[in-house]
């Protein structure tokens, strides 16, 4: 199939010193059409990154000569290569997906391969750049790729450009966290679930950690909200979902 074709061209780096994990993720990402790399400690995996720009990267955080986390800074600063993290400790989340690091995603080791390539399949589902517009379903059936830029009060979105301002200044989001944004904008004022957002924006067909999102929002707000304690644009509802707060909305 075309689709098939198209995925048999993306190339995963498997950033990780344990042989047997690698061997498995290798054997089933090449059965399921993707090409493979392969580093065994931190230092080639940053090499490799640069080198190479592979289209997403399986980093674990226990790496030998750098650490996981590190590696994942060091190639957050320079690419926007999707990467999903492999950790043998739940709580590292906050970390993971944190501020400073920004991580599309993560597993928790032991896992199921099973899960690993659908988390796969989702990320890079997500990155078609050139086809941004297609990437983000929306309730209003696409109408809204259409439009250029979102205005919802103090926060503009130009969809063009993938730039979010606020208050008329420059604001550095991942790829991801534009996506939650983008998502949240075509409905404002419309409580959004967790469980949708993770269907919607990051493409699982599965409820999978709704730490996830909660992280994610949180990272967004750091960024565009004036006091994090009190958001004025992204709000919470409580045990539902988020939402963008505006009356606001004109299209250019």
């Amino acid at each position: 199939m075309e689709e098939n074709r198209e995925e048999a061209k993306k190339t995963i780096l498997i950033v990780d010193d344990e042989k047997p994990i690698v061997d498995i993720l290798v054997y089933n990402l090449q059965k399921e059409g993707y090409n493979t790399l392969e580093a065994n400690d931190g230092e080639a995996g940053i090499e490799m990154a640069f080198e190479k720009k592979p289209d997403l990267i399986l980093l674990d955080i226990m790496l030998p000569k750098v650490d996981g986390l590190t590696v994942c800074k060091k190639i957050r600063n320079s690419l926007n290569i999707p990467i999903i993290m492999i950790s043998a400790k739940d709580e590292e989340i906050d970390k993971i997906l944190g501020l400073e690091l920004g991580a599309d995603d993560y597993i928790t080791k032991p896992f199921s391969v099973r899960e690993l390539v659908a988390r796969v399949k989702a990320n890079l589902r997500k990155v078609e750049i050139n086809n941004y517009s297609k990437t983000i379903p929306s309730n209003k059936e696409e109408s809204n790729d259409k439009d250029k830029v979102i205005r919802l009060g103090e926060l503009v979105i130009n969809l063009d450009k993938f730039e979010v301002k606020v208050r008329d200044k420059l604001i550095e989001l991942t790829l991801r966290e534009f996506e939650v944004l983008r998502y949240l904008a075509n409905q404002p004022g419309q409580v959004v679930t967790r469980e949708a957002l993770l269907e919607k924006v990051w493409g699982y067909e599965y409820y999978g950690d709704i730490r996830t999102v909660d992280v994610t929002i949180r990272r967004i707000r750091e960024k565009i909200e004036q006091d994090t304690s009190s958001p004025k644009l992204l709000i919470t509802k409580r045990g539902v979902g988020y939402y963008l707060s505006s009356k606001e909305k004109e299209e250019d």
